[in-house]
């Protein structure tokens, strides 16, 4: 009888025991599947609000709608030849520009007023890459939390292939133009524009006897020159001059990626086809107001879409 009493008394214990512990696995399953054992929250939210805390809210590393502008760049970046022959017009920059039919940047997220109270254009026509990091000085003093970029053709379009600047030489300005940048501006975000493909531009003007005629001025001579030219010297230069309009993209992709407030195009407006219609009725190489619209539209789709 002793026996049996014992036998029974370590039988229920054991089942007190089990039950415990089978009690301990649900409540660590529930743990597992409601809330983490770290104190931040689950579908239920129990754990954070039990602590009295509220739930953190993950901050965003690109902001789609900045409150000021600041556009550095060359002569595209101007308007150069939108508006009359040989001269900027900064007022339809897809930019900063102001005019309601291009709708630029600057107009699209912060408002015709914002437009012309909150955005600076900075660029400067026939400057290259070596002069990027002077613009980004100047840009710093504006604060702005968005500087769009658009560089790099004026490297490639040069007297002569030769007089091109080297790849390394383009990676170690754009990389000095972001150090400047980021010295003073950690938080501010950067739109990195691709460089236009200068030899769809060559052959969308190469046509036009006026367009020639303004070519023979000194525009873009390594890819423009000598253009109704198409011996085998010709086609190799123009095909050298577009590799290295390349090379320069991958540059600015590169660079750009390892920054996280910064976003390159990802080759949009190298991309771009553009037509007659969004050219220079001037030069046939600079874009028109149509043109300016176009580049408007793919930088406004980067910087308010996802990566």
């Amino acid at each position: 009888m002793r026996d049996s009493s014992r036998n029974g008394w370590g039988r229920s214990r054991r089942s007190r025991a089990g039950a415990a512990a089978l009690a301990v696995l649900l409540l660590g399953g529930a743990a597992g599947c409601f809330g983490s054992t770290d104190g931040t929250e689950g579908p239920s939210g129990s754990a954070t609000k039990a602590a009295g805390r509220p739930t953190p809210k993950p901050t965003p590393t690109w902001d789609r709608s900045p409150a000021s502008l600041v556009a550095v760049g060359d002569s595209i970046t101007r308007g150069f030849d939108a508006c009359s022959v040989l001269a900027d017009c900064p007022e339809v920059s897809w930019a900063t520009g102001t005019d309601a039919a291009v709708n630029s940047l600057a107009r699209r997220l912060l408002g015709a007023q914002g437009a012309v109270e909150r955005s600076w254009n900075l660029a400067v026509s026939g400057s290259r890459i070596a002069g990027l990091p002077q613009q980004m000085e100047q840009a710093v003093a504006h604060r702005p939390e968005l500087v769009t970029v658009m560089t790099g053709a004026n490297d490639a379009c040069r007297s002569s292939v030769r007089d091109m600047t080297p790849v390394a030489d383009f990676r170690t300005s754009f990389e000095s133009a972001l150090r400047t940048l980021r010295a003073e501006l950690p938080k501010t975000q950067v739109y990195v524009a691709s460089v236009p493909d200068l030899f769809r531009l060559w052959s969308q003007g190469r046509d036009n006897p006026l367009g020639k005629q303004v070519w023979k001025l000194g525009i873009c001579q390594s890819m423009l020159g000598d253009a109704d030219a198409m011996d085998e010297r010709a086609v190799k230069r123009r095909d050298t001059v577009r590799e290295r309009v390349v090379a320069y993209n991958r540059v600015l992709a590169d660079v750009c990626a390892k920054d996280t407030k910064c976003r390159f195009d990802g080759g949009a407006v190298f991309n771009y086809a553009f037509t007659g219609t969004q050219l220079s009725q001037w030069d046939w190489f600079h874009p028109s107001r149509d043109g300016q619209g176009r580049l408007a539209e793919m930088a406004y789709r980067g910087v308010v879409g996802g990566r």
